[in-house]
């Protein structure tokens, strides 16, 4: 199932004047953050009342496909999302030059304080998100449209708000959580839930979700989310909180619904044309048109292309201590680590790295170097959020931490056979995992985890919730009962006048 036509919001408006979460009453989506952080104010937008004072079918529409838009949003896949959600992990570093965007460095080193510009850039942009699911959720139930699209238009914004949800509890422990419109002072001006409650709440919305949302969609609208696309986060969102039963139960209802398979070539299972593909579950999709800027174009993948071939601006690149995490002869190496010197599948020649350029890159956000843009706009390259390769390895260590190894081992062997079909060398084959000691399967899994989505903004926070990152991370300076989570943003703080409280140790 390649996808041939994603859902467009290219002539839909975006910003709908949304009143601000934890701010007073503001055009908060009224702007747009480039890479230096400015602020351009769009003009003439409605405000939200009078966005719904005339809701029709036509207006839910509109909001919901606003909720997707801002998913591609510089706050969302920019360098907020690469420093807090990969650049701390040891497969990733911050890349570009020496001298250039040095504050991504705090994060690789753990010396990053509540005052840098990243924090907030990430927690804006996730109560974004929120705020946009909460005026669907809050203000479609009151339209007089068809009944079953009213509930699938509900459905994809709890799924959103719950996704959103769950980068800031990992991101920040304790956070303000938000589920209608605010309207009082206090709701305003919210305090910290605790992790638990919010947890609580995520899983809510993708119980809501799963019961609503469709288990495909037509080629008009591919690429919003589905049953499966719930299934899924509601399965991670349970193994982040170690409740394997639960973890079990929603990847069999992704595996047993048929919609899903890997794809049989991992390499190009990242490119743009395989966008959608049988292996997606869900992707933030990104179109891109020259001057659109994000209302549809994205810089997830133009952050981090290779400098030296002007594709891009070489950020968030591999380490060496993730490419000695692969076995010899594991053909996903080559397709997740761009090396200088070497010629990709799709036949670019990738120059030698000139002084103090990275000599690697991430291959899983490569555009090719003839349709990579130098705008700073973006680029046609969607960023994959969830995958049928998790589910499986999901499903393979909640078998194992249940005690059923047998199956354990059947999901693990699914995702290094598919690897090991990519090989072409006879001589190197990735060998069949055997063992039935539960430890040393647990160590197996957690490995095949961190090659298998290495570079897609799972290793940091996998290896945090496994409890095991002050022996991981801890040369690079991470320190427990401090790092396991970021510093709430200091101007957050200041804004709620003390209300909102700083995480220990920063």
């Amino acid at each position: 199932m390649i996808r041939k036509n994603k859902f467009s919001i290219k002539n839909t408006p975006l910003f709908l004047g949304i009143t601000g979460i934890i701010m007073s009453s503001t055009l908060l989506v009224s702007c747009s953050k480039n890479f230096t952080g400015a602020e351009a104010s769009l003009q003439g937008q409605p405000t939200g009342a009078a966005f719904w004072a005339k809701a029709d079918a036509t207006t839910a529409a509109r909001a919901v496909t606003a909720i997707y838009a801002n998913l591609r949003s510089w706050n969302n896949v920019g360098f907020a999302a690469v420093c807090i959600e990969n650049i701390g992990s040891d497969d990733a570093v911050k890349g570009s030059v020496p001298n250039d965007a040095t504050f991504i460095n705090l994060y690789d080193n753990f010396t990053v304080t509540s005052t840098d510009g990243q924090l907030d850039g990430f927690w804006q942009g996730q109560y974004q998100n929120i705020n946009f699911c909460n005026q669907v959720i809050d203000n479609v139930p009151n339209i007089n449209m068809d009944a079953t699209l009213k509930a699938r238009y509900i459905a994809e914004a709890k799924f959103v708000r719950a996704y959103s949800y769950f980068r800031l509890v990992r991101a920040f422990g304790n956070i303000p959580l938000v589920i209608k419109l605010p309207s009082t002072g206090e709701e305003l001006n919210p305090k910290q839930a605790t992790a638990t409650a919010v947890y609580a709440a995520i899983e809510q919305d993708l119980t809501d979700a799963a019961a609503a949302l469709p288990t495909t969609y037509g080629p008009a609208d591919i690429g919003r989310a589905t049953k499966g696309a719930a299934l899924a986060l509601h399965a991670k969102v349970a193994m982040y909180q170690k409740k394997w039963s639960d973890v079990l139960t929603y990847t069999k209802q992704v595996m047993q619904s048929g919609v899903y398979s890997l794809f049989p070539d991992y390499y190009a299972m990242f490119r743009i044309a395989n966008e959608n593909c049988s292996e997606s579950i869900f992707e933030i999709q990104c179109n891109y048109v020259s001057g659109n800027g994000d209302l549809s174009n994205s810089q997830y993948s133009q952050i981090q292309g290779n400098r030296d071939a002007n594709a891009g601006w070489g950020f968030d690149v591999p380490t060496q201590n993730l490419v000695n995490a692969f076995e010899v002869g594991d053909p996903r190496l080559q397709a997740t680590v761009m090396m200088e010197g070497t010629t990709t599948p799709s036949g670019d020649a990738v120059p030698m790295a000139s002084a103090g350029a990275p000599t690697m890159y991430n291959m899983k956000s490569y555009v090719p170097f003839a349709i990579a843009t130098t705008d700073n706009q973006g680029a046609d390259q969607n960023f994959r959020v969830l995958r049928y390769a998790d589910v499986l390895l999901m499903n393979a260590e909640a078998n194992n931490e249940l005690g059923n190894t047998s199956d354990a081992l059947a999901s693990l062997e699914m995702v290094r056979a598919r690897a090991r079909a990519q090989s072409t060398n006879p001589l190197v084959d990735l060998p069949k995992i055997v063992t039935t000691v539960q430890a040393t399967l647990r160590t197996d899994i957690w490995h095949e985890r961190r090659v298998e989505l290495a570079m897609e903004n799972d290793r940091y926070f996998d290896v945090i919730r496994r409890g095991n990152a002050a022996a991981v991370f801890g040369s690079l300076g991470w320190k427990a009962n401090k790092n396991e989570v970021w510093p709430i943003p200091q101007i957050e703080i200041d804004n709620s006048g003390g209300v909102l409280v700083q995480n220990p140790g920063y």
